[in-house]
């Protein structure tokens, strides 16, 4: 199964009150496991860039200045998401963000049905609890330290790793695939099964009730008082 980790970067909260959208970073999964296949790049808003929203992710429209279009990319950027499921923290805010960017760039909107919110997630598994990306990250031990601000493909990262934890967990970098390639072989990839002795057959007993179990259930079902087969057509 292919599904894509994505975040987004703004120059702020709406795009319907002219805000754009300044990087976006996709992580490909197969199968719930990293593939190595990424999509990132950085796009010129056509605005300037507000301070709230530079402390946030610390893009200037300096950095920004050289940096393409959003209509330069979107092809490139529509293949790369196929039409795999989408996963993102906050899906709504970076679906609304993109959906208005393709627009401008006369693309077909993305469906909404290929949402999958982390957030929503969290808030099923954990009711009562924060939400935030890095508030899951330090529930699920998921290493953030390199995290000083937001970026979107480090947030895509970080996030591709907590929707596996989320999702029933993957041994993520602790040998998979050295487990993959024994079994590959045909060899155990458990040390413990490997070293286990084989078990001796033995011919299953018999079940069923002997003549003197009967007789005690036949005088216990004599003892029963209007019991319900009796109502039975």
């Amino acid at each position: 199964m292919r599904e894509i980790i994505f975040d987004t970067e703004t120059t702020g909260l709406d795009p319907r009150a002219g805000h754009r959208l300044v990087e976006i970073g996709c992580i490909e999964l197969i199968d719930r496991r990293e593939s190595g296949q990424t999509f990132h790049a950085y796009f010129h808003p056509e605005r300037d860039m507000p301070a709230e929203a530079e402390a946030v992710h610390g893009l200037s429209i300096q950095f920004l200045s050289d940096k393409p279009l959003f209509a330069t990319c979107v092809d490139e950027l529509i293949e790369f998401l196929g039409d795999a499921p989408m996963v993102a923290h906050n899906a709504a805010f970076d679906f609304g963000f993109l959906n208005a960017e393709l627009a401008r760039a006369r693309r077909p909107a993305l469906d909404m049905g290929r949402m999958c919110c982390t957030v929503q997630m969290a808030r099923k598994l954990h009711p009562g609890a924060k939400h935030s990306l890095d508030a899951l990250c330090t529930r699920y031990g998921i290493d953030r330290s390199h995290r000083v601000k937001h970026g979107a493909l480090l947030d895509a990262e970080l996030l591709a790793h907590l929707y596996i934890e989320m999702t029933g967990g993957r041994q993520i970098g602790l040998g998979l695939a050295a487990e993959s390639a024994a079994a590959a072989r045909g060899s155990v990839a458990d040390p413990v099964r490997a070293a286990a002795p084989p078990r001796p057959f033995r011919e299953p007993r018999a079940h069923a009730a002997d003549a003197a179990e009967l007789a005690r259930h036949a005088e216990f079902v004599a003892k029963l008082t209007g019991p319900l087969w009796h109502d039975s057509p």
